[in-house]
């Protein structure tokens, strides 16, 4: 008799996001298996202009301020007043940029202003799912806005976590959030996948590319995982919830 008002839901989860980012909820959203809610929190980018606008390359300064005091921390215990299982970062780049020790520190910090909701990066959930998987060597690939610099220090995150980056690079793509087609996405990534990758990771949660999942582990044979479908798994796993996607690659299979 009556309508679905949202309202029951199996768990409600929340993300941190640039304030002018619309990729990272809307592939969280897209994924999220029934009856998961998303929820998003904005949080200043001095790289982003009105209407999502970017440079063709963001500079680190902003990367890194992205997570300093006060606005995050706002941001999050306005979220964690919200009835939310768990919260996620949804910012590939300042993981790459802190190292994995700075990007835990963001994480406790964070905590700390949740009253008991876990706090999750997207990149610490890749890696626990890479470990999940028995992945040991990786293909690390950054959206076409990430500098040399910003991908390399991304294939260096990977490898000090004892994972082997045998290729990485940024996608030769149109350096445009709203200019990405799946179609080129997919072509690119297939054609520059090693054979000796036993995984694809694909960063930036402002990337879109969780479209291509299937096809590309069709394609390929391997798993691919993208900042945002990591994301959603170590969400999915620290709201302790047993609801997973029916699709978008075997992560959610482990």
């Amino acid at each position: 008799m009556w309508e679905s008002d949202g309202w029951d839901v199996r768990a409600r989860v929340g993300v941190l996001v640039p304030h002018a980012d619309v990729g990272p909820e809307s592939e969280l959203q897209a994924m999220a298996p029934e009856g998961v809610r998303v929820h998003a929190a904005r949080v200043p980018f001095g790289a982003m202009a009105m209407g999502g606008q970017m440079d063709p390359t963001i500079p680190l300064a902003p990367v890194r301020a992205f997570v300093e005091p006060p606005a995050i921390d706002e941001a999050t215990a306005l979220l964690a007043a919200a009835p939310i299982a768990a919260i996620g970062i949804g910012f590939t780049s300042s993981s790459y940029v802190l190292r994995p020790d700075g990007e835990r520190e963001v994480e406790e910090r964070l905590a700390k202003l949740t009253g008991g909701i876990p706090v999750v990066s997207a990149c610490s959930a890749a890696i626990g799912g890479f470990n999940a998987l028995g992945v040991h060597r990786l293909a690390v690939f950054s959206p076409p806005w990430f500098d040399a610099q910003l991908d390399e220090l991304g294939a260096e995150y990977f490898e000090s976590q004892e994972l082997d980056v045998v290729t990485h690079g940024s996608c030769e793509l149109p350096s445009n959030q709203r200019s990405i087609n799946p179609a080129e996405l997919f072509a690119w990534v297939a054609t520059h996948t090693p054979p000796d990758a036993e995984a694809v990771f694909l960063g930036g949660n402002g990337f879109r590319a969780v479209g291509v999942i299937t096809a590309l582990e069709e394609q390929l044979r391997k798993p691919i995982v993208t900042a945002n479908s990591a994301l959603l798994w170590g969400l999915l796993h620290a709201a302790g919830t047993n609801a997973r996607p029916k699709a978008y690659g075997q992560l959610f299979a482990v």
